[in-house]
């Protein structure tokens, strides 16, 4: 089965391992710009080297690149029956980069997935991981600002897709299992249906 999602949500809502769970009942690859960036950073690729210069002076990297990074993994022999896209896109833009990069391939997205979840369970959660794995990133200043910055540019994305017909919000609290259950759940009512 074909399915071009994306899977939107808080840092913290779980989007990673939900990614990974329905990347493996659906067959299609997940894609995370994090993943993409890395390996292009690996690679020292000609892109990844653009990218890099970027992210050692502490900027984003541009849509127009990130862009490109996105592109250029989408183009893979592996996506073309269908992914799971993580973390992108993140701004109006991306959206607009990838609808031209779709409709070129005579395909559209199937179905956005916004997994919602309270600010403040997503804080006790990422600050529980923080413990867990000695992260840094996870301090409940850098949480919170991280869930403002979500706020101001994903919600014009929600609306974007929410008008499209293509949103189904699920409720990101709960057991990895259960979660899993309720987004399977929100996909087969518009037809998406997993072969695992």
């Amino acid at each position: 089965m074909s399915a071009r999602l994306l899977l939107i949500g808080p840092p913290g809502a779980g989007k990673g391992t939900q990614a990974q769970r329905l990347s493996e009942a659906l067959g299609v690859p997940a894609i995370s710009t994090g993943d993409i960036f890395r390996m292009h950073l690996r690679n020292e690729t000609e892109l990844g080297l653009k990218a890099k210069a970027f992210m050692d002076a502490g900027d984003n990297v541009p849509d127009s690149l990130t862009n490109d990074l996105v592109r250029d993994r989408l183009s893979q022999p592996d996506a073309a029956a269908g992914f799971l896209l993580d973390g992108y896109p993140r701004t109006t833009d991306q959206v607009r980069a990838l609808d031209e990069f779709l409709a070129e391939h005579g395909t559209s997205m199937d179905a956005v997935v916004e997994l919602v979840a309270e600010p403040d369970v997503v804080v006790e959660r990422l600050k529980k991981r923080a413990l867990d794995q000695g992260r840094a990133d996870d301090d409940e200043a850098v949480v919170r600002h991280r869930l403002d910055v979500y706020a101001q540019q994903t919600a014009p994305l929600i609306g974007v897709y929410a008008e499209r017909g293509l949103l189904a919000k699920v409720d990101g609290i709960g057991e990895i299992a259960e979660v899993t259950e309720r987004i399977e759940s929100a996909l087969a009512a518009r037809g998406i249906l997993f072969t695992a």
